[in-house]
């Protein structure tokens, strides 16, 4: 007898990427080189720097060893002063848990605050982990629906439209993945409002903060003296200085909240490994002006692929964009977004994601992530898309 598996994992849709990689071992030889804008990862490498200092620490027995679940004191005490410039906070290390990439931080969240059987309500087009993540959990997806007049930014009155007695979470990422959108600071603020007005929590994901414009402030939640009542943050190190597999992420909540969390810390990675740790104190005590220069050629970036990709003749729609992402309308109405990217590897040599993996009734959509993706081939890029509309 073959044993069972649980419906709740079987009912998720493969990971994307996975998914769309599998797709160039079949992709027609035509000569063109592959134009990647499928996985948001940064082009560069990290600071030669910070490389250096981790190098000097490789003889070290304690960089093998555990560090506290939640993250060594020296560390978290340096990213409390980190998000005293970042967002003029005044937090204490016991507000940070050191994770295993914002994804677990993700879980953590969810797991300390819902059971099955519960609801978050989830801003659209949402960033395909999460969705699965919650799935998996049996806890209920609620949809807030994308915009495009809004060009992504959620409605905090159509959020709370969806509110219900079992509702447990609001979810937002900014800046989106897979939009790009940045929500303003006043609208996180109401959103929060609505959260402490149900006794429910605000989570917000933001990976990509660092790539704001002019270094903005991302919001003022932190300034609340009441702030870790009802606000989770779900936060990454992995773009900000080039770590992604590092897994350099964090969740930040009241003392209490993570006191909680821990529980499940421990028996899902025990800690973030230590020289992940060291990367991130290194970069959190030394690289501001490095990454107030790569958030300036992500902008570069951004800006130029959005001049080119809206002049007349293109009949892919730029529907929102920003930060890392560009999230496109397809013209090919009777077609799926699946099929559309498929399409795209085969006859463009663009590999990118189909809409509906990031939530129900997005098959019209494409979602492009230019962070891996240089500024001299931008040009290119766009021209592929304009050359599949014969």
């Amino acid at each position: 007898m073959i044993m069972k598996l649980s419906p709740h994992i079987t009912a998720v849709h493969t990971p994307p990427i996975t998914e769309v990689k599998r797709w160039l071992a079949e992709r027609p030889t035509d000569g063109r080189e592959l134009i990647d804008l499928c996985q948001a990862v940064p082009d560069y490498a990290p600071h030669p720097d910070l490389t250096r200092h981790l190098a000097g620490l490789l003889d070290d027995p304690l960089t093998s060893k555990y560090s506290p679940d939640e993250g060594l004191p020296e560390v978290r005490g340096a990213i409390s002063a980190y998000y005293g410039r970042k967002y003029g906070a005044t937090l204490s290390p016991d507000n940070f848990c050191l994770t295993i990439g914002a994804s677990q931080a993700f879980w953590l969240a969810i797991v300390t605050l819902c059971t099955a059987g519960d609801e978050v309500v989830v801003q659209a087009p949402a960033y395909f982990d999460h969705p699965m993540a919650l799935e998996m959990l049996g806890i209920r997806s609620v949809y807030a629906p994308f915009s495009e007049e809004e060009r992504g930014i959620p409605s905090p009155a159509t959020i709370e439209g969806l509110i219900t007695d079992r509702t447990r979470v609001l979810l937002v990422v900014s800046p989106s993945n897979p939009t790009g959108a940045i929500t303003p600071p006043a609208t996180i603020r109401e959103l929060f409002t609505i959260a402490k007005r149900h006794g429910i929590a605000l989570i917000l994901d933001e990976t990509y903060s660092e790539f704001i414009p002019e270094g903005a402030r991302p919001h003022d939640l932190f300034s609340d003296p009441a702030w870790g009542e009802n606000f989770v943050q779900i936060a990454s190190f992995g773009k900000t200085y080039a770590l992604t597999g590092y897994r350099a992420g964090q969740l930040v909540a009241s003392a209490a909240f993570i006191r909680q969390a821990l529980k499940a810390q421990d028996t899902m990675a025990v800690c973030q490994p230590r020289i992940t740790q060291q990367a991130i104190m290194y970069g959190v005590n030394h690289l501001d002006g490095w990454v107030r220069g790569n958030c300036d050629m992500m902008c570069r970036r951004h800006n130029l692929f959005r001049q080119l990709f809206v002049q007349p003749g293109n009949r892919f729609r730029l529907a929102a964009s920003g930060a890392f992402f560009a999230w496109v309308r397809h013209p090919f109405g009777s077609m799926s977004g699946r099929d559309v990217a498929k399409r795209l590897v085969d006859e463009a040599a663009i590999l990118c994601l189909p809409g509906e993996v990031c939530g129900p009734g997005l098959e019209g959509y494409l979602r492009l992530a230019f962070g891996n993706i240089k500024e001299t081939a931008i040009p290119e890029a766009v021209q592929r898309f304009r050359d599949l509309n014969s």
